[in-house]
């Protein structure tokens, strides 16, 4: 039973519940001869393997090579008449399946086998789901892509009701489908709209909401600690449980059939009516058609197979869903005529066009992020237990949220009691929201809440381990603080300045010990923002990096780590950006054509609105700053408008005037007509010859990604996977392309996948860049000269950021 021993990751258990007797025995020992007794238990112990020997996975995932041997295990004990029913749980705390093995998807070379691989996972689930055997799936922590489909297979579902605890088919994310049959049984089993929801978002159900849906039949409450560890004691009484359950619905003391209320019952057969379920289907079409733009086919295959499912049957949904899998795979263009009424024969057609680089680059964006998730420096000696935060404003008090919420006692300081107050205020509404969101008690909301400490002197920060603060955009008052906090805090306290453009080398040089001095960069709004921006100079020491990365990892974030310089990476790519977005408006483009042009382009956010998510004044600040340092190549729009407009309170969003109005409860923004006059005052002529539409886009997008390919080249950044995610995560560089022309001019075949600057070279050609660079720099000069890397690039067309 060697096969017996090779797959998910770390160990997992396959018991089997019969009669009588509590003896436990492995699937080796009895399978294929006579058991010793009428009752047995059989676990089946998988790792994945590796060229050095048994290697366990943090997390357990479906591997291609599980499919087969988890087929022979289940013929096995379906052979064994002494087993009657079956219960599948792992024993690793935190995680029931993670999903499918990316690598494996990544790994297939033809559409052939892509299909293969979604037909092989369909037919083994299939198997669960006809077993005359019952199965029961006993989840504790993740279930999320192909781990749900296995449990939607069993016959029955039991899961901990714990935070941890989590279900979710996530496979949209990545620009797939559920391939093994996940689209046809959760609109069985939670209903067409449910199922629709999870499957378009990707979304995290919780187990209580899970038992509610009928996603799962059962809850079990997690235990508190004993002789061992609470994870430890819950999964065992999980099996306990979950036994029982197996052993009743083998004895028929359990029914499969699930009581649904008067609503569901409803709703079931309203489901019944075709008139019904097509005016769902126009619905959930056009909502998907307006999120994404048309730039995402897998929420439109993931409605068409579920469409082709119920209306003509389970037997066309397989099918087709495999053929969609592929799709998800394959190099595809979506034309917006097309998108809406593609039919099943265009599907089929669709899988001859071989492997996709779209599903590739969301894949891609996902291997650099699990990378961005590990600490590269290695665990810190002193680990930091006590933070403090230095300002209580929007991006102190966020620290400060994202910390507590982690279980760190955190101080928040500020000069003013009013300022204090907003910040704290700021954090119990953070917090408060969960509760509403039912993903906190109030309990647990004030639970966190305590280990929050407001304060307006530097009392206790005698025992801070690492102080980070978020004080006004000026060195000078850096400087101050600093020497203020190293007066009072212990030898090993590490400094973290949260600047988004001051070199930290500068702010340093006011520090009597630079090594503990380093960049901690958070994005707004900071606990929605993922990524966490690392700086490090030369003079950081490994530990004090070790423990800023440690910290960022256990408040949730994202984290790429860069070597200091004016901007680092991410503002620094975004700064000339910012300037030709000026530059578009002084030229009369009005912000709404604008932020039409960008987010078409594929960006989430308007360039105008962005201005305004930023904040004016920040804006103005970071460009005269990073103008100085970068000179002529900074240059474009004038920043004396900018500078006109703070001066008349037009701040942005946070002042509710920028270059739109923004009202309370209002979603659609009318332009501020205050900027009429400073628009008119700083009005430039447009140049025809490089203002069409995909002109503005193009003038915007390759600044953003000229710079970043120069910080690569510069050594601030050091690889182009953090480049990418850096882009993506932090400042909403589009994953996918929109509505560009360029697609016809650099392609026979249209390609509109990016998933960062480098991935842009990569997908665009790097001639291509440097052609349209060259024409812009013919009109507007230096800010459009390219880099040499990325004229090395554009001499060898074999050079590739990403392989």
């Amino acid at each position: 039973m060697a096969a017996a021993v090779r797959s998910i990751g770390s160990w997992t258990r396959f018991t089997t519940a019969a009669k009588y007797c509590p003896v436990q025995y492995r699937l080796s020992e009895y399978v294929g001869s006579t058991p010793p007794c009428e009752e047995q238990e059989v676990v089946v112990a998988v790792s994945k393997t590796s060229n050095s020997g048994w290697a366990l996975e943090t997390v357990n995932t479906l591997s291609k090579q599980l499919q087969a041997e988890f087929t022979e295990i289940l013929n096995e004990i379906w052979l064994n008449d002494a087993i009657e029913s079956a219960v599948l749980i792992s024993a690793k705390p935190g995680c029931f399946i993670a999903g499918a093995d990316i690598n494996m998807i990544q790994a297939c070379k033809s559409s052939e086998e892509v299909t293969q691989l979604s037909q092989e996972g369909q037919k083994m689930l299939e198997k669960i789901e006809k077993s005359s055997k019952p199965i029961v799936a006993a989840i504790s922590g993740s279930c999320l892509g192909g781990g749900l489909e296995v449990a939607l297979a069993c016959q029955y579902r039991i899961a901990t009701k714990d935070k941890k605890t989590i279900l979710a088919a996530p496979e949209v994310l990545l620009g797939l489908l559920p391939g093994a049959g996940g689209t046809q049984r959760l609109p069985k089993m939670v209903g067409l709209p449910d199922a629709l929801d999870m499957m378009l978002t990707g979304k995290n159900i919780r187990a209580d909401k899970a038992k509610k849906m009928g996603l799962v039949d059962q809850l079990v409450d997690p235990l508190g600690p004993g002789i061992k560890s609470p994870e430890e004691r819950t999964v065992e009484y999980l099996e306990e449980v979950a036994i029982a359950f197996a052993r009743d619905l083998a004895n028929k003391k359990l029914s499969r059939k699930k009581d649904k209320g008067l609503i569901q019952k409803v709703m079931d057969y309203a489901l019944t009516i075709p008139y019904v379920r097509q005016q769902i289907y126009k619905t959930v079409e056009g909502k998907v058609q307006k999120q994404t733009k048309g730039l995402y086919p897998a929420p439109v295959n993931i409605l068409e197979v579920v469409k082709t499912g119920l209306e003509q049957g389970n037997e066309a949904g397989y099918l087709l869903e495999s053929q969609c899998y592929i799709d998800c795979c394959t190099v595809i263009w979506w034309p917006e005529s097309l998108t809406t009424s593609f039919s099943f024969h265009f599907n089929q057609k669709f899988g001859e066009l071989g492997m996709t680089s779209e599903s590739k680059a969301l894949i891609g964006l996902y291997h650099g992020q699990v990378q961005c998730k590990k600490n590269k420096f290695g665990q810190p000696k002193q680990p930091v237990k006590n933070l403090a935060v230095l300002g209580a404003g929007l991006m102190g008090a966020g620290i400060a949220q994202v910390s507590v919420d982690k279980g760190m006692k955190t101080i928040l300081k500020d000069t003013t009691l009013e300022a204090l107050s907003r910040g704290q205020q700021q954090v119990y509404k953070g917090l408060n929201d969960k509760v509403k969101r039912k993903n906190l008690t109030s309990f647990q909301r004030d639970m966190i809440l305590s280990n929050l400490i407001g304060q307006l002197d530097y009392k206790d920060f005698g025992k801070a381990d690492m102080v980070i603060e978020a004080v006004f955009e000026d060195i000078n008052i850096k400087h101050k603080v600093l020497k203020e906090v190293e007066a009072v805090i212990p030898p090993h306290c590490i400094f973290a300045s949260n600047t988004s453009a001051l070199p930290i080398g500068q702010i340093a040089s006011a520090s009597k010990r630079p090594d503990k001095v380093i960049g901690m960069h958070y994005f707004s709004p900071v606990d929605r923002m993922q990524l966490l921006e690392i700086v490090t100079t030369d003079k950081t020491s490994q530990e004090t990096a070790s423990s800023a990365v440690a910290i960022g990892l256990k408040q949730g974030k994202v984290i790429i780590v860069v070597k200091d310089g004016p901007g680092f990476y991410t503002t620094r790519c975004l700064a000339p950006m910012l300037a030709e977005i000026i530059r578009v408006l002084q030229e009369g483009t009005d912000p709404k054509k604008v932020d039409a042009l960008s987010t078409r382009f594929g960006f989430p956010v308007g360039a105008a609105t962005l201005i305004d998510e930023v904040g004016i004044d920040v804006a103005a600040h970071v460009s005269e700053d990073l103008g100085k340092a970068f000179g002529e190549r900074f240059k474009g729009g004038n920043v004396e408008l900018m500078k006109s407009m703070v001066e008349k309170g037009f701040l942005g969003r946070k002042a509710g005037k920028g270059f739109y109005i923004y009202q309370a409860g209002v979603k659609e923004r009318n332009i501020n007509t205050g900027i009429d006059e400073i628009m008119e005052r700083f009005r430039v002529p447009a140049k025809a010859e490089v203002s069409t539409e995909e002109d503005i886009q193009m003038r915007l997008v390759t600044r953003f990604v000229n710079e970043a390919v120069l910080t690569l080249q510069e050594g601030i950044l050091s690889n182009p996977a953090e480049g990418d995610i850096g882009a993506v995560f932090g400042l909403g560089f589009p994953p996918y392309l929109g509505e560009s022309l360029t697609h016809l001019l650099f392609f026979s075949t249209p390609n509109n996948v990016v998933a960062g600057p480098f991935r842009t070279v990569d997908s665009f050609g790097a001639q291509n860049l440097v052609d349209r660079m060259r024409k812009y720099e013919d009109v507007y000069g230096s800010p459009f000269t390219p880099c040499q890397m990325l004229l090395d690039h554009a001499k060898d067309s074999s050079k590739k950021f990403h392989k």
